[in-house]
């Protein structure tokens, strides 16, 4: 059977350059492609890496990559990562991971934010399969989900909470992760403003017309797909 986010992964390879500043997500197609890149002794020596994950990270030191921190980087030349669904218009769901509010960082630095896996992540619009997940400030998290549930009636919000400790999921910036999963599709445009509007709210996990293209992989091969607004 074809591991087509082996073969995902393969394809984005061929889009790095020689001296390229590169960022990274998380998820397996960004492993596969990390293991990749450090088989290819040419280009390899002459990459800089940065990454949103913490996992993806190490992995990249594991490989003997050059890694830099996204805190003492102003641009990318191209920023990789997964998702676990997207549009028509590019418009991404990037729920399980939690790390939203970096990866958003990484994606906005980088000249091109390519969406990497799969043809089973796309869809024509998005749907409620997949919460949206928010991150919030710890001061503002009674009040913020009190906002959440009267602006979203009939949507169901949950508190992440750890399942290895006693206690709620703690971003990498301090911060507290709620998901919210709606009862009905909401038009991305609406949601983007609504949400990241309310006080508390650091970011939520829905890529808005950030990516500039996704190149999946299927039984037909290789699909590259751009924006159709």
């Amino acid at each position: 059977m074809t591991d087509y986010k082996l073969e995902a992964a393969k394809a984005a390879l061929n889009l790095i350059k020689p001296g390229q500043t590169i960022g990274l997500g998380a998820g397996t197609t960004v492993a596969n492609l990390v293991a990749m890149i450090s088989q290819n002794s040419e280009i390899a020596p002459t990459l800089l890496f940065t990454s949103s994950s913490f996992k993806t990270t190490n992995l990249l030191l594991e490989h003997g990559l050059r890694v830099q921190s996204p805190a003492l980087l102003k641009h990318i030349d191209i920023y990789f990562d997964g998702c676990d669904q997207f549009d028509a218009e590019l418009n991404a769901l990037k729920s399980g991971g939690g790390i939203h509010t970096t990866e958003k960082i990484l994606a906005s630095m980088a000249d091109e934010f390519l969406l990497i896996g799969d043809e089973s992540k796309f869809v024509e619009k998005l749907d409620t399969k997949y919460p949206l997940v928010v991150e919030i400030l710890p001061q503002a998290l009674q009040v913020t989900l009190s906002r959440l549930a009267s602006d979203f009636p009939g949507s169901k919000i949950t508190l992440r909470m750890s399942d290895r400790k006693d206690g709620a999921v703690i971003s990498e910036n301090g911060n507290m992760l709620a998901d919210i999963y709606f009862d009905s599709a909401i038009a991305p445009e609406k949601l983007n403003i609504q949400v990241k509007m309310i006080p508390g709210i650091v970011d939520h996990s829905l890529f808005y017309r950030m990516a500039t293209k996704a190149l999946i992989a299927g039984e037909n091969g290789i699909r590259v797909i751009t924006p159709e607004y």
